[in-house]
């Protein structure tokens, strides 16, 4: 019988932390031996976490120690490098997968003899298979990329046709430290754009979608903030001139192998993601214009349940080993 894989989690109090705590402790091949927070060590993870009560017997600690295999690194943006230079003596021997934007882009992908490989099963399971390293994608990037791989892989478009791109995210998408646009009073009974056409995002998405390393796509993309606390809504159009059918024909193809991404023939509504590590599709054209709506939990699929399924294949694991989760639907 396989040992199970023992896993540490860096920065386990925010949103994206605690949701990878909450999978750890109950997937059948993680052994999750330590849980760090600065701000909470000492204190008992069960109750921090509340909802965990009586699942786990662990305190949070204030640095990570010798005995995991796996690190995930769940800490704010830009802090990753840092933190790592700062362990460098543990890292040898252990595995890491990154939840930050640190090694996402490709000229920032190398952290002293590590390469870290972008974390998209559908676009890079080969590689995620022998990877000892790790970027998971960012949770736009993930609802968008997945949306417009099929055609950019696929060569339908062209590098010069316009995309269009509205994206709406939860709350829980800005994080976990307060802000004046993640308040409830602010949130609740409202919808604003930000970051309008140069979110960070932007440019692990064009790297992922091109095959040329000097020519990104010409994207134009539009976020939003909702309403509602977990998912990201994404809508693109662009001119397409072939049917709606060569259109299915395509998508259906590319995702046949595709575990946790379904190519959906009815609308797509956000509560059928929440909850879930899928990322669901839609096409619709009117007239020359090609519709493509893709939905996912930001937290999961956009998030930790992507790092679980980036951990699973690492390990020669089923990729769907502790994600069989359902969608909250009402």
């Amino acid at each position: 019988m396989q040992e199970k894989i023992k896993v540490a989690v860096v920065g386990a109090t925010g949103y994206t932390g605690a949701e990878l705590v909450r999978l750890l402790v109950n997937h059948p091949k993680a052994e999750l031996t330590q849980v760090i927070s600065r701000s909470k060590a000492g204190q008992r993870v069960d109750q921090v976490l509340n909802d965990l009560a009586g699942q786990i017997d662990l305190e949070f600690s204030s640095t990570v120690t010798e005995g995991a295999d796996l690190w995930f690194l769940a800490l704010p943006h830009g802090t990753s490098r840092t933190f790592l230079e700062e362990h460098k003596a543990l890292t040898s021997t252990v595995r890491i997968i990154d939840l930050s934007n640190e090694f996402r882009h490709k000229d920032r992908s190398q952290w002293h003899n590590r390469s870290f490989v972008f974390g998209m099963p559908e676009l890079q399971k080969s590689a995620i298979e022998t990877a000892d390293a790790i970027a998971n994608p960012g949770c736009f990037a993930t609802a968008i990329t997945l949306g417009l791989a099929p055609l950019y892989h696929n060569d339908h478009l062209d590098f010069s046709t316009p995309v269009h791109i509205n994206a709406t995210t939860g709350s829980t998408g800005a994080g976990a430290s307060l802000s004046e646009t993640a308040h409830f009073s602010y949130r609740s009974n409202n919808l604003s754009w930000y970051k309008a056409f140069t979110h960070q995002h932007l440019t692990e998405i064009g790297e992922q979608l091109t095959k040329q390393a000097d020519t990104l796509p010409k994207l134009y993309f539009l976020p939003h903030r909702g309403d509602f606390a977990r998912g990201i809504f994404a809508t693109a159009y662009l001119e397409y001139p072939d049917s709606l059918e060569q259109a299915y024909d395509s998508y259906q193809h590319f995702y046949e192998n595709a575990l946790f991404t379904q190519v959906v023939h009815n609308p797509i509504a956000l509560k059928q993601v929440v909850g879930t590590n899928y990322c669901h599709i839609q096409l619709h054209k009117h007239e020359n214009t090609l519709l493509i709506t893709s939905a996912i939990d930001n937290l999961l699929k956009g998030a930790a349940g992507q790092a679980i399924e980036n951990m699973n294949l690492m390990y020669g694991l089923d990729q769907r080993l502790g994600l069989q989760l359902k969608s909250i639907v009402y």
